[in-house]
């Protein structure tokens, strides 16, 4: 009975993995069509949303059917327990990236658009933050997971100055504050990925210790460690 759970924990890995990969492919088409101005493909990941939405409840019906049957424990149980609050997190990451993407087609039809926030380098830090926490959950690497938590508070920062440079603009009445608006709630779908991102590797870190890592703050830098006070 215990061979077969397993094999049932591995299966649903394999299927999670399928979907990360699936929603870390997706966020970046949205980041890439605001980069090109490409309405076309910001189009694609609004219309595949539903793929990640069947996936999703996909991977919870056998979450639940491996619960049901085999009634795990200990650290089986910890697995299964993780990959469901792991689902929720990619699929919200998956709507994020189709609000992105549609920013994307509205910010496509202004060609003279200048994008005055750091826009940029705080799409490379969540996406890396993403890469990072999935690639944790792939290789099950603790100090991967830990990496990712220690680097949400830079995209919070970032996020943060963002929305200082908007008030400004605002402020001193920016002749195109419309698209300016969308420019800044992407840069809030972007720190709410970096949130989930971060969830994600917490989960990992509990699949792995079997401790709940979340509201730690500056508990443990990057290597996982205790820090002195």
């Amino acid at each position: 009975m215990r061979i077969r759970l397993q094999r049932d924990i591995d299966r649903l890995k394999k299927r999670a993995i399928e979907l990360a990969t699936l929603v870390e492919e997706r966020f970046r088409m949205a980041v890439k069509a605001v980069e090109c101005r490409d309405a076309g493909l910001a189009r694609q990941v609004i219309e595949g949303d539903g793929e990640i939405d069947q996936l999703e409840v996909d991977l919870e019906e056998e979450c639940l059917k491996i619960l049901a049957l085999h009634q795990p424990v200990a650290d089986q149980l910890r697995y299964i327990v993780a990959f469901l609050k792991m689902n929720n997190d990619l699929e919200r990451i998956g709507d994020m990236a189709v609000n992105i993407a549609e920013r994307a087609e509205f910010i496509a039809g202004r060609a003279d658009l200048q994008i005055p926030f750091d826009y940029f380098s705080m799409c490379e830090k969540v996406e890396s933050m993403l890469k990072k926490s999935l690639d944790a959950l792939v290789n099950m690497d603790l100090n991967l997971a830990y990496e990712v938590c220690a680097e949400d508070d830079e995209v919070d920062f970032m996020k943060s100055a963002m929305q200082t440079q908007f008030a400004q603009r605002v402020r001193f009445g920016h002749e195109n504050i419309e698209p300016m608006i969308h420019l800044f709630l992407i840069s809030r779908h972007l720190e709410r990925i970096g949130d989930h991102a971060t969830n994600i590797a917490e989960d990992v870190i509990y699949m792995i210790t079997g401790q709940i890592h979340r509201h730690k703050g500056d508990q443990y830098d990057r290597g996982g460690t205790s820090r002195q006070s």
